[in-house]
C-alpha cells in the first residue's frame, strides 16, 4: 500500500464524517470537509484533475466560511430554504457557460484528464458547496449529480476509494434531501 493509497483512505474517512455531519446539520461538518480538501490536493494534482484540486481548495475556503456563518447563527439556527426559479436558472445557465470556459482552458493549456467533465464538476461544486453552507435545500440535487458523475471520473483515474465515496456520497446526498426537505417542511 502506497503513501497515497493511505492518503486516499483517510481522505475518505474524513469526507464521510464531513458528510454525515453535514447532514445532521453539525457544524464540526466543516472542519473534517477541510482537512479531507487537503488531502484532495496531493491526490487530485497527481491525477492530472486539476479542476478538482482547485474545487478542493474552494471547500478549504468555503469550509472556514460555512464554519463562521453556522457559527455566528448559532443560536438563531439557519433554516433552510428555497431559492427561486429564476434565481436557480440564472446561476445554472451562468455555471454551464464558466464550465464551458474552464474546460475550454483545461483542454486547451493543460495535460487534465476529462477537462469538460472535470470543470462542469468543479463549477457546480462550488454553487452546490455554497447551496449548502447556506442551507439551500436544492444543493442536494446539485450534489446527487455531481457525485453520480465524480464516481465514474474518479475511477477513470485509479481513484478507487474517492470512486466508491462518490457512490455513497450519491446516496448520501438523497439521504440529506430528504432530511433537510422533511426539516424544511416543519419549518413552514
Amino acid at each position: 500500500m502506497t503513501s497515497y493509497n493511505i492518503l486516499e483512505i483517510v481522505g475518505t474517512i474524513f469526507s464521510l464524517l464531513f458528510c454525515y455531519l453535514v447532514i445532521k446539520e453539525n457544524i464540526w461538518c466543516w472542519l473534517f470537509g477541510i482537512l479531507a480538501s487537503v488531502i484532495s490536493i496531493i491526490l487530485f494534482l497527481k491525477a492530472t484533475l486539476y479542476a478538482e484540486a482547485i474545487l478542493a481548495l474552494y471547500y478549504i475556503a468555503i469550509g472556514c466560511y460555512g464554519w463562521i456563518v453556522w457559527k455566528s447563527n448559532k443560536n438563531s439556527a439557519i433554516k433552510i430554504s428555497l431559492w427561486s426559479l429564476k434565481i436557480n436558472s440564472t446561476v445554472i445557465i451562468l455555471s454551464a457557460l464558466v464550465s464551458a470556459g474552464l474546460g475550454f482552458i483545461l483542454s486547451n493549456y493543460t495535460n487534465a484528464t476529462n477537462p469538460y467533465t472535470d470543470a462542469t464538476i468543479t463549477i457546480f461544486s462550488f454553487l452546490a458547496s455554497y447551496k449548502e453552507a447556506q442551507k439551500i435545500l436544492s444543493g442536494w440535487g446539485f450534489w446527487i449529480l455531481i457525485n453520480a458523475t465524480s464516481s465514474v471520473l474518479y475511477f477513470q483515474r485509479s481513484l478507487y476509494y474517492y470512486a466508491v465515496l462518490a457512490v455513497v456520497y450519491t446516496f448520501m446526498s438523497i439521504w440529506g434531501y430528504y432530511r433537510w426537505h422533511k426539516q424544511y417542511t416543519q419549518q413552514q
